[in-house]
Order: structure tokens, then C-alpha cells, then sequence
């Protein structure tokens, strides 16, 4: 069973990696702006589909993630070549709001420090 696991995790990054350079590097497509980065890649148990969680800075959120759902099949071609696997898996791109998420904490928690500060003095 672990083996299994270590396998998916396994596959999980090699797609994470392999997804984030072809978005960076070759995907062709001027409605993908800004800083698009691959935070997790979860393949099913049958390796049929993998959801792409990607976060954005600088760009239109609506705009890049449906432009990459429309490179997906683009993206699915090149990445069949460079993972050897039996079948590609179909691509499913979702926004990963934990970064977003994680900034908004931080920047409240940034807030709330100096009064806190203040009052020990």
C-alpha cells in the first residue's frame, strides 16, 4: 500500500514540475498573465485525471484560469511526451486560494503586532 502512495506522490510532483515549466516557459497563450505557479498536483488512483491547483499574482484570475483550461489539452500533448506514463491524465485547473489565504493572515496579523507591541511597553 505505501508503495502505491509513494507512486502517486511520485507522479503528483513529476507533474507539478513538468506543468509549472510549460506554463512558464511554453504555453503560447497572451490571456495567461502574470505569475502563474503550480502549488499541487492530485492525480486520481486511476491515473485518468489530475487536478492542478495554481495560484496567481498579477493577472486576471477568471481570465488565465479559463485560458488554461483551454491550453489544457496543449499542455496534456507535451506532457504525454515527457512523462512516461501509460495514459496522460486529463488536466483539471483549479485556483489554490491557500496563498492568497496565507497573505491575507499575514497581513491582518501585520496589523494587529504593532498595537500589541505598544501595549507591553
Amino acid at each position: 500500500m505505501s508503495s502505491d502512495n509513494n507512486r502517486m506522490n511520485r507522479i503528483n510532483e513529476q507533474l507539478k514540475k513538468e506543468i509549472s515549466h510549460i506554463i512558464s516557459f511554453e504555453l503560447n497563450n497572451t490571456n495567461v498573465t502574470g505569475m502563474v505557479s503550480v502549488t499541487k498536483v492530485k492525480v486520481t488512483p486511476d491515473l485518468r485525471y489530475a487536478r492542478v491547483y495554481v495560484s496567481m499574482i498579477h493577472s486576471n484570475k477568471k481570465k488565465t484560469l479559463a485560458a488554461l483550461k483551454k491550453s489544457s489539452g496543449y499542455i496534456r500533448t507535451v506532457l504525454a511526451h515527457r512523462v512516461n506514463l501509460r495514459t496522460t491524465p486529463e488536466l483539471i485547473f483549479e485556483f489554490d486560494e491557500s496563498i492568497e489565504y496565507g497573505a491575507k493572515i499575514d497581513h491582518i496579523l501585520k496589523e494587529i503586532m504593532p498595537e500589541t507591541e505598544n501595549k507591553g511597553e
